[in-house]
């Protein structure tokens, strides 16, 4: 540092910082936040046995560090919310010597989610190639008469084959394929946006110089509130599909075993405490399918987290973004979280056909 630096001139790390001086590496808001995660995830490990409610103090866990998360966060967005793009560390030894610290970061946190959804992968490939198949123990019962009514068997069922049975009961999965992948294109429009000068934005779209930075603020937080709305509407498909379900049209009744609604999956039976699962396909059959509904739940889970926290943070770049504060020389914050918005798109896209087609 230089010789004239100045302590006084740093505000409290609770509140804004003064940027002149460089990054405010004394930032403590992630290590409020990775305690906060530390004790939510160990309490609501402890909250549910076998679907049901089993211990009140973990669930007081839980809201302990969900409130511990959020005050890391605020920490961080008010120190974050002063950032006007002059500084940027960069590295200076090998292998990262000239880049940007921060999309370094990025790019080992991802490497460490490429690990845990690789883990979930692996897992459900072991189990579903391992485990025989509901519908191949099925057929090999019934074919040799062996099939005992009322006795239950173990089996690897795959959600495909109950979401897949029909068009509507696949359509909440199909249409959050298309939500994300529209959404890695906003994400993408919103950076384009920001990154433009003054004089591009002004001829690209007539205005005048003088406006151009508030016209180009509220397209910026326009695009990003698209990519939220389609995070959210992920996540409200997601719900519906798991819990809700939803009614069809009389005329539509025939496209669906006759059923006049589509069930959600807890409705069906589909859960990660179902010992005794029917399918409409099996008679006299029941299906021992802990194993195979809890690889579905977790993985889908796990990257239903993912959407949830890529719309906190969309929460705050949006009323960011329309408070002024991505401009040319700070835009590059929106390209960090979109590579880790289209890491989760990513991982979706995966998903879906393994999970829902397969």
């Amino acid at each position: 540092m230089s010789g004239d630096y100045d302590h006084d001139h740093h505000p409290s790390p609770w509140g804004p910082h003064d940027w002149s001086h460089g990054a405010p590496h004394n930032s403590f808001a992630p290590l409020v936040m990775s305690v906060g995660f530390g004790v939510f995830l160990y309490s609501f490990a402890n909250v549910f046995v076998m679907g049901d409610l089993a211990n009140l103090g973990a669930l007081a866990g839980v809201m302990l560090g969900l409130i511990i998360i959020t005050m890391g966060l605020i920490i961080w967005w008010r120190q974050d919310m002063s950032f006007d793009g002059t500084y940027e560390p960069k590295g200076v030894g090998a292998p990262f010597r000239g880049i940007d610290l921060r999309k370094v970061a990025v790019w080992i946190f991802l490497m460490s989610e490429m690990m845990v959804f690789t883990s979930l992968f692996s897992t459900y490939i072991r189990y579903r190639l391992g485990i025989q198949n509901c519908g191949d123990l099925y057929a090999e019962l019934t074919s040799s008469g062996t099939l005992v009514s009322g006795e239950t068997y173990t089996c690897f069922e795959p959600a495909g084959h109950l979401i897949a049975s029909s068009w509507f009961h696949l359509a909440p999965g199909a249409i959050n394929t298309f939500a994300l992948i529209i959404s890695s294109f906003t994400i993408v429009l919103a950076l384009k946006t920001a990154k433009m000068s003054d004089k591009k934005y002004s001829e690209k779209f007539g205005i005048d110089m003088e406006d151009v930075q508030l016209a180009r603020s509220r397209r910026v937080g326009m695009f990003l509130a698209a990519t939220l709305f389609l995070a959210t509407l992920f996540l409200t498909l997601k719900m519906v599909e798991w819990f809700i379900g939803f009614p069809l049209p009389e005329f539509l009744a025939q496209y669906n075993h006759g059923h006049s609604e589509i069930a959600s999956l807890y409705a069906e039976g589909y859960t990660i405490h179902a010992d005794h699962y029917h399918h409409h396909d099996y008679h006299d059959f029941q299906a021992d399918i802990r194993v195979s509904a809890s690889t579905f739940f977790v993985t889908t889970g796990t990257h239903g987290v993912h959407v949830f926290g890529g719309m906190v943070g969309l929460s705050y770049m949006t009323f960011k973004a329309l408070r002024g504060g991505y401009q040319p020389d700070n835009a590059v914050s929106i390209e960090y979280f979109g590579l880790y918005w289209h890491f989760v798109d990513l991982v979706w896209v995966l998903v879906f056909p393994f999970f829902y087609l397969f």
